[in-house]
């Protein structure tokens, strides 16, 4: 009925469009006839009589019509509860972005946050009548219905904004007259729910502005990079224009056309009495500044970034992406970029000792070359890290002139090409530059790296790869994590996915498992050549150290500091494999990470840079079993805390009276096994297994949670002072030079350099970096963990303890100190020189006195040890 009674109102108007004027004659009386005023007042009797029938006929159908929809109008009740799609954004602790996930970009804003001048642009573009009406503009509508009247043809118009809120919240877009009373009705229903103030605020963070921007307060960053507050008059009016077209109005993708709209709001708010003469001159003279900005991350950090949207997705599913919740990590921004550009250099440096393996690529550049032709040859080559793609326009000497992809022309001279010797293979480059022709042409496509004070060196993307993570040892939480040199050319993330093998940096877990056997950091062990047919190991096994030397009897922190790979092996033999496997696995380590032969001796193993962080822990805070976290809490849309990490308490003090927790005690397992014998007894558990969640238990669980002590304190402090003197004098002496004393770590290579790794620690930060290929290779003769990780680890906790204070590990009671000979590991007669002080457990203190030199003696050491010295 109502497209019948639309298409009479259609017949009608073409009538009168055919008739004008039907009245249109002289008035004058004498030329008027009795009979023509008879036709003229039969006439108009007529067209009163229709307009009243239809006008009765047009009330009956919108009162149908309101009956007919009515039951059908979705409940107003659900705006006040709208749910807006808000991206997940991500912050470091200290508050800093790190990313946003989503597919629309959103920031919502409260009518009270709406500065005037927003909020008359949007009226006079819109609706000017909007604080008048009551949700249907009658005016707007006549209009409108007129224009269908006088051409025939249906157009939009006469919408309200309350009418686009109908529309954009409950209905279709499609173009319908039923749809339109639909609206009409739902907007009146809207008004009398909500206020005029509520309705705006709804449509101004629903409607959309182009480019993924919805509502005007993600359009201010998206457009000018700027709160909605800081835009200026004419950028507002920019916005304001955008809703009624944002393809074809946009200042992006059309800025002629967009200025054009901008004006006509600028005009449209001049006339209505929002803006004064001046203003809307200055205004219409503005230059339009618009760009594309993303979201202002402010911290690099976009693998713990993939790390919490993994985790979000799974516990929230798809809503994760769109209702607006806040995660709050545990990163610390400036530990968090001192580990950005400690690995980046690090991989650098390595790569760039081992010689230059030639440009990007190669174009013919005409002498008439422009930046046109430049954005386009560099526009698929993205800058990774520090290095930016350019092309090399002239060659001369030892210097060459190149220009970025922005045009910005740079020089690199002698400086930053002298490493760039020719790559052959891991270990050999050739000759040394003579001239940078050598190496560089005019149309070459290269990578840059800045230095300091404007100077520039020839770089290329570094094949080799690494990793590090950084984690208070008192709670777990994570303070900085890289996965590689940049996310963008690689998204796997080795800090947690790759598993290498930590070599030396295992050895540790090792000798602990040694001094929780009975021996001492004074026991002695034959650094000797041992050939071992161990059918585990499928083959003969020849093991040597590092230097190819060997050292006759050397005492465990000797070995240990200078990492004897051949005392390493005798002392796993002496406390057997299968013990020592089961006891490192209270370090958080899997029975399937570790094998049970000989080779765990040299950590053939394997183990990812956060588990190797998570077991060095456990000697940095004291003995307690810490499980790492990185999110600290969730917040919803409506800044409601949703989750709060609750971290675990690492002190026995903390703790109230029970058990200590300890995995076992030094007597049961001093009888669990005999060297190469099957143990009595199996573990049914580790540490890793029966350790609290700090994710998941920290809202459930509401009394404290305390870490597990999994090695005795004794074993820590003497396992941690072997350590300390690793950095001191050993293999991490480079550490020295950050001119620190309470800095303890391990360094770590695989067999042929596959592997480079640097565990450290003091009490508050435990760091762990790796450097590798992720196709198992060499690094290269000389690569070890001291030369390819610890400048990596160096740079780091140079930063990332700047201003915290010097703090080690305290010894706990019960402990002795001895003076003993470092040759023997036997007390030192009294009045003897040449002793060393050495820190015992009582019970496991040397009794016997070293005899003098030429004396007799088995010069054997304490009791304690089984392993023959020859």
């Amino acid at each position: 009925m109502l497209f019948i009674l639309l298409g009479s109102i259609q017949s009608i108007g073409r009538f009168i469009l055919k008739f004008r004027n039907p009245f249109d004659f002289n008035f004058e009386p004498h030329h008027i006839s009795a009979k023509y005023m008879t036709l003229h007042t039969r006439f108009l009797r007529f067209l009163l009589a229709s307009v009243f029938a239809l006008s009765t006929a047009v009330l009956i159908v919108i009162v149908a019509a309101f009956f007919y929809i009515s039951p059908q109008l979705p409940p107003i009740e659900r705006l006040k509860d709208v749910q807006l799609q808000v991206p997940l954004r991500v912050y470091a602790h200290t508050g800093e972005l790190v990313a946003e996930f989503g597919e629309q970009h959103r920031e919502p804003v409260r009518y009270e946050q709406l500065p005037q001048a927003v909020i008359d642009a949007i009226l006079a573009t819109e609706d000017d009548r909007f604080f008048q009406h009551p949700g249907v503009d009658y005016q707007g509508l006549v209009r409108a219905v007129v224009k269908l009247i006088s051409t025939g043809e249906k157009r939009q118009g006469g919408s309200t904004i309350t009418m686009q809120v109908a529309r954009n919240f409950f209905l279709s877009s499609e173009k319908t007259y039923l749809r339109k009373l639909t609206e009409i009705f739902l907007a009146l229903k809207i008004e009398r729910y909500l206020s005029k103030q509520e309705i705006l605020e709804l449509y101004l963070n629903k409607i959309y502005f182009g480019h993924r921007a919805y509502g005007i307060g993600a359009a201010a960053h998206v457009y000018y990079g700027v709160d909605i507050d800081q835009l200026t008059i004419p950028q507002i009016a920019m916005i304001a224009g955008l809703p009624k077209a944002p393809s074809a109005n946009n200042p992006i993708s059309n800025p002629k056309r967009a200025l054009e709209r901008r004006n006509y709001v600028l005009g449209r708010m001049y006339s209505l009495g929002f803006l004064d003469t001046n203003t809307y001159r200055d205004a219409l003279d503005a230059l339009d500044n618009a760009s594309l900005h993303k979201a202002a991350v402010e911290l690099e950090a976009p693998w713990v970034a993939e790390m919490v949207r993994s985790y979000m997705l799974e516990r929230y599913g798809d809503e994760a992406y769109s209702a607006g919740y806040n995660v709050h990590t545990t990163l610390d921004a400036g530990r968090q970029r001192a580990a950005n550009a400690s690995v980046r250099k690090a991989l650098l440096d390595y790569d760039q000792r081992h010689g230059y393996r030639g440009i990007v690529r190669h174009i013919e550049l005409p002498d008439d070359f422009d930046d046109k032709q430049l954005a386009v040859e560099l526009k698929d080559i993205r800058p990774y890290g520090p290095l930016k793609p350019a092309l090399v326009l002239k060659v001369e000497g030892m210097s060459a002139q190149l220009v970025l992809r922005d045009g910005s022309p740079i020089e690199i001279g002698e400086e930053g090409l002298v490493w760039a010797r020719r790559y052959i293979t891991v270990n050999q480059r050739g000759p040394k530059l003579e001239k940078a022709s050598e190496v560089l042409g005019r149309g070459d496509i290269v990578y840059v790296q800045p230095l300091e004070e404007g100077r520039w060196r020839l770089a290329q993307l570094p094949n080799v790869s690494g990793a590090l993570v950084s984690v208070r040892p008192g709670d777990g939480a994570l303070q900085a994590m890289v996965g590689g040199f940049d996310f963008y050319l690689s998204k796997f993330n080795r800090a947690v996915q790759a598993q290498r093998q930590p070599g030396s940096s295992f050895k540790p877990f090792i000798y602990s498992a040694a001094l929780n056997k009975g021996y001492t950091v004074a026991s002695l062990f034959n650094d000797a050549p041992v050939v071992f047919d161990d059918s585990s190991l499928e083959t003969t096994w020849r093991p040597e150290n590092y230097s190819g030397k060997f050292y006759g009897p050397t005492r465990m922190r000797e070995a240990l500091t200078r990492s004897r790979n051949l005392v390493s092996i005798r002392l796993l033999r002496a406390i057997g494999p299968r013990y020592a496997a089961r006891y490192v696995q209270r370090f958080g380590f899997r029975p399937d990470q570790i094998p049970r032969d000989l080779s765990l001796a040299l950590g053939s193993g394997n183990a990812t840079p956060m588990e190797m962080a998570r077991a060095y822990s456990v000697w940095a805070n004291g003995g307690f079993y810490v499980e790492p976290f990185f999110i600290e809490e969730v917040r919803d849309v409506n800044n409601e805390t949703l989750f709060r990490a609750r971290p675990v308490l690492t002190c026995d003090d903390c703790k109230p009276d029970e058990d200590d927790g300890e995995a076992d005690t030094l007597a049961q397992d001093a009888a669990e096994e005999t060297p190469n014998d099957n143990p009595a007894v199996e573990d049914t558990g580790t540490a890793a297994e029966v350790a609290e969640d700090g994710l998941s238990q920290a809202v459930e669980e509401p009394e404290p949670v305390y870490a597990e002590r999994v090695v005795d304190a004794a074993n820590v402090y003497l396992m941690s002072s072997m350590m300390q003197d690793v950095v001191r004098r050993g293999t991490g002496r480079r550490a020295m030079a950050l001119g620190r004393n309470d800095l303890a770590g391990k360094t770590g290579t695989t067999n042929d350099q596959r592997d480079a790794w640097f565990c450290g620690f003091n009490t508050q930060l435990v760091t762990t970096v790796w450097v590798g290929y992720d196709r198992v290779q060499q690094l290269g003769n000389g690569e070890t963990g001291s030369r390819a990780a610890l400048p990596m680890w160096m740079s780091y906790m140079g930063e990332a303890l700047k201003g915290v204070p010097e703090s080690v590990l305290q010894p706990p009671p019960g402990l002795i100190t001895v003076r003993i000979d470092p040759k023997t590991g036997l007390r030192m007669p009294p009045g003897q020189s040449g002793g060393i002080f050495e820190i015992f457990r009582p019970e496991y203190a040397p009794r016997q006195y070293s005899q003098p030199a030429g004396a007799g003696g088995s010069g054997e050491s304490s009791g304690t040890s089984a392993e023959p010295l020859f």
